[in-house]
């Protein structure tokens, strides 16, 4: 089946062009160096605390205590050890029924990111909340021990007039039995908390750099990260969860449109007391478990334990759209948002649509975790049971906010430092290694990809500029690769460091959020999104991590990720669009960018089975033997690999006498190979007696097929002419299109797409206007120059250039040779009534005198004048052509005029037929020729 054309020209810039720099060299630190001097932790857990006690800040005395988990256990089978940690594994399992949280980190850049786990379930303490309404909530009896110190802080807010209201609630079922320390007694304790946020001031009345701090509900969160903070090595506690998309809006004045969930939360943190942490780098991994004492009430000896509530898949009969977008509407999208461009009114905006898939028992938000898990390593994995039958599952490539301090800066001791790697440009993965390589040179050198992560990471800039010091906000990272399953990204990373008086909740506040998920300007943008997508965003675009109760932050961007609410799966992804972007490209990136998530849902592992199926299905080079002639060259041996791939044998001798003697005795034992490749070279064929060579394997029926000088030498020993380039090409791409006759089905290219990329290494080439009759061009480079050749009667074919080399795709080079050991073979089966091969034809036709020859040819139009040898070349020709022609493989209407004009040729028709430039005189004077009996 014939493959797509490979993509056209690529747009380049100019600047990047032409000679490269070899002096300098003076460059600024890098993010890998920046890590190493001022021991940053990439994101993962700091190393094992010791454990011990901490008083916070609002009097909670905390003891923690520390103790190892099995990191991996060893395969029965092969007793090597195992990455897998049990306690995780248990912890997936148990998140499809428990609150609780897992996020992983399964992608590692230098710099950036390390590999790590860190989970709970179980936690007792929840705040939720949505528009200015909050609730902390007690979710166990170790909760309740909290609640009084909670409490005590949202009084405080109450006084300074941030909350307009509290309420606080238990019941009988909540009555909690507390040891005071002086004796047993039973308490009613409130079990949860209410409060409602005052409204911010009216516009205009505060400083933008105070903004952050305006009454919201990250109000409730600053007040508990302040309460709760501690100094310690612990670097595990703090809040941990999800930020809605919505929570933008308390910031920022939007007139809503879309129509919201009632149930909707914008925010869901929790208070765990029991973390499981991996740190897959150092190989170790630890449990922390946390008891709480506060105005004499603890919860040392009490439970950890907590509401189950199973998973229901989706109900017969629920209500479900597959998407909220119909197919091309997107594109309509995409219009709306280039007029704006147009207008001035937006810079860059980013439009999603959602995909929504059926979750039924088989699998549960647990196995979707795994399989995207195993499916998409991310930096940000995350499996979050939110309780209320909702859950997320997801693999986010981009860090939104990320704080840690240091000691080893320019800006002082204990600075704390934010980063943020803002993501935008985007490609497909190639089918393999090389092929992504040429994508991601398409994606350096495309203009509009660059313009999206330029605006990006200018907008997250100035976000940090808001509360960094004068100077400290540097980009240290430009258009870096960072590769997924599916796609690959072009990644800024940007840091800065914070002014005094500001911590690491002004810093993700100052982002809200990324400009990669919404646009800019960003409040217009916002905007535009509520006004032009189908449905709300729930927590996509927003943010899912933790904030360290020690004062540091690592959260990531809710992308790529399946939200699972009362059975049903969504999926939401965007575009980012500019004023040059093509509706129909980004309408795909959004397909594209979901693909792996709705492959999580959709597809289960392939079984054993399957794979070992394939694995043993039969390779068309089983069985067969080939012999590579070493004409001393440098690749010879991945030309080997490259054989072998297809299953046949390979044995590679170096060219000579000696070498054909060997092969002579192998035929004499029987052993006779199926095919001989002849291998690249330097200096011309006369070298290494190629012609000798070629004379040996026609007089024994050995199947032949050339690389680079092997071309060369078939050219010159059935009469062609070499030539020397200009310019010599080596380790060059060149492209490549096919002939007519490349197309055929027993082409050595039979299968490939018309034009692709390969790899050229010489000088010497066999000259298209002097190529012998009988020599078949199959391949022409974009230059000109003959790439591919076939004989018309016998088993021989070659190519220019070298299918082994990474410049040529490999599926190319591989299906090149599986096609020559296919095609490339002497037919013992005539007498049989098998189609005659060259061969055969021309043994045939060896047997009739001269005179026969020429009545034949006469009766076909066909020139009569040469050579007996000429003449049997000529009709042999003929009946090949003829046989094709009436079998319907060989199309004249299909060939362009130059090929028609080169058959009328080779056929030796004489001149007064036809006019060679008329396309209809060729046709009848050939079609005339071919279908006479």
């Amino acid at each position: 089946q014939q493959q797509p054309e490979e993509s056209g020209s690529v747009e380049t810039n100019d600047d990047v062009q032409g000679i490269v720099p070899k002096k300098g060299g003076v460059g600024q630190p890098t993010s890998s160096e920046l890590a190493f001097t001022q021991n940053l932790n990439l994101g993962a857990p700091p190393k094992r605390p010791d454990g011990g006690h901490y008083l916070t800040s609002n009097g909670v005395a905390i003891t923690a205590h520390v103790q190892p988990l099995s990191f991996g256990v060893d395969d029965a089978a092969t007793g090597n050890p195992s990455r897998d940690v049990p306690a995780i594994e248990q912890l997936i399992d148990k998140l499809d029924q428990h609150r609780g949280l897992l996020i992983s980190s399964s992608y590692e850049y230098s710099g950036r990111y390390a590999r790590w786990s860190l989970g709970f379930s179980d936690p007792p303490l929840e705040i939720s909340g949505a528009a200015n309404r909050c609730t902390i909530r007690a979710l166990n009896q170790r909760g309740r021990i909290l609640i009084p110190a909670v409490l005590k802080a949202m009084q405080n807010l109450k006084e300074h007039g941030t909350l307009l209201d509290i309420q606080t609630s238990a019941s009988a079922a909540n009555t909690a039995n507390m040891s005071s320390g002086t004796g047993d007694h039973t308490e009613q304790i409130p079990t949860q908390i209410d409060v409602t946020v005052a409204p911010p001031p009216e516009e205009g009345t505060f400083t933008e750099e105070q903004r952050s701090r305006q009454p919201s509900l990250f109000s409730v969160v600053r007040v508990l990260l302040d309460g709760f903070g501690f100094q310690s090595n612990d670097g595990q506690l703090g809040l941990y969860g999800a930020f809605g998309y919505d929570l933008a809006f308390q910031f920022e004045p939007i007139n809503l449109k879309q129509k919201r969930d009632p149930d909707q939360r914008d925010i869901l943190l929790y208070l765990p007391d029991n973390i499981m942490v991996v740190d897959q780098v150092r190989g170790d991994a630890w449990q922390v478990s946390y008891d709480f004492c506060y105005e004499g009430k603890s919860t040392q000896g009490i439970p950890r334990t907590g509401d189950a509530q199973p998973f229901q898949p989706i109900q017969k009969g629920q209500q479900f759209q597959q998407r909220d977008t119909p197919k091309g509407d997107f594109k309509k999208s995409v219009e709306s948002a280039k007029q704006k461009f147009k207008l001035g009114d937006l810079f860059e905006v980013v439009l999603s649509q959602i995909f929504r898939h059926k979750v039924t028992h088989e699998n549960p938000p647990s196995v979707l975790y795994r399989r995207l898990l195993q499916r998409n390593p991310a930096p940000y994995g995350f499996f979050i049971n939110l309780g209320e039958q909702e859950y997320l599952v997801g693999g986010s490539p981009e860090m939104f906010v990320r704080c840690q301090k240091t000691s080893a800066s320019e800006y002082g001791p204990d600075a704390l430092r934010i980063e943020s790697c803002p993501i935008s440009g985007t490609v497909a993965r190639g089918a393999d290694h090389l092929e992504d390589a040429i994508n991601v040179k398409r994606l350096i050198a495309n203009f509009k990809e660059e313009s999206e992560l330029t605006m990006c990471t200018d907008v997250d800039r100035n976000d940090k500029s808001r509360i960094c010091i004068a100077g400290s906000v540097k980009v240290i990272g430009r258009r870096q690769i960072e590769m997924y399953s599916r796609l690959i990204h072009t990644v800024d990373h940007v840091e800065g460091y914070l002014k005094s008086g500001y911590n690491a909740l002004d810093a993700f506040l100052s982002h809200m959020w990324a400009v990669t998920v919404t646009g800019a300007p960003k409040t217009w943008a916002i905007q535009f999104i509520e006004d032009t997508e189908n449905s709300q965003r729930h927590w996509y675009g927003g943010a899912i991590g933790m904030l360290g109760f020690d004062g540091s932050m690592n959260t990531g961007l809710t992308l790529r990720t399946i939200r699972v609410k009362n059975g049903i799966a969504e999926v939401r992804a965007g575009a980012t669009l500019l004023y040059d972007s093509e509706p129909q490209a980004e309408e795909d990136e959004t397909e594209l960018k979901a693909s792996a998530m709705n492959d999580a849902i959709s597809r289960a592992p392939t079984a054993e089975s399957e794979i070992a199926e394939a694995v043993a299905a039969p390779k068309v080079g089983t069985g067969k033997k080939v012999i590579l002639i070493d004409h001393q060259d440098s690749f010879v041996h991945t030309l080997g690999g490259y054989i072998g791939t297809t299953g046949a044998e390979v044995e590679t001798r170096r060219s000579g006498p000696l070498a054909l003697k060997e092969i002579e005795k192998m035929i004499d034992e029987g052993n006779k190979p199926d095919m001989v490749i002849l291998s690249p070279g330097p200096g011309n064929p006369q070298d290494f007696g190629l012609s000798d060579t070629i004379s040996f394997m026609l007089k024994h029926k050995i199947p032949t097929f050339g690389v680079c000088l092997g071309l060369q030498g078939m050219v010159e020993h059935f009469g062609g002419v070499l030539g020397v380039l200009d310019y010599p090409v080596h380790g060059k791409p060149s492209k490549v299109t096919l002939t007519q006759e490349g197309k055929a089905e027993n082409s050595i290219f039979a299968g490939m797409p018309d034009t692709f990329t390969v790899a050229r290494y010489h000088s010497l080439h066999g000259l298209k206007e002097r190529m012998p009759s009988c020599l078949e061009i199959t391949a022409l480079a974009n230059d000109g120059v003959v790439m591919g050749i076939q004989h018309s009667t016998l088993p021989f074919a070659a190519v220019q250039f070298h299918p082994e080399s990474i410049l040529t795709q490999p599926t190319h080079g591989v299906k090149i040779l599986e096609n020559a050991l296919t095609n490339l073979k002497y037919n013992e089966d005539v007498a049989n009534g098998a189609t005659p091969s060259g061969a055969e034809i021309v043994g045939e036709l060896e047997k009739l005198s001269e005179g026969e020859l020429r009545a034949r040819l006469s009766s076909a139009q066909m020139s009569t004048i040469g050579t007996k040898s000429e003449l049997v070349i000529r009709l042999a020709l003929w009946e090949h052509k003829s046989r094709e022609a009436k079998a319907g493989r060989l199309v004249l209407n299909d060939m362009s005029v130059t090929e028609l004009a080169e058959l009328f040729r080779s056929l030796g028709l004489p001149q007064e037929l036809a006019k060679q430039d008329e396309k209809d005189e060729v046709m009848e004077a050939l079609s005339s020729c071919l279908f006479s009996s």
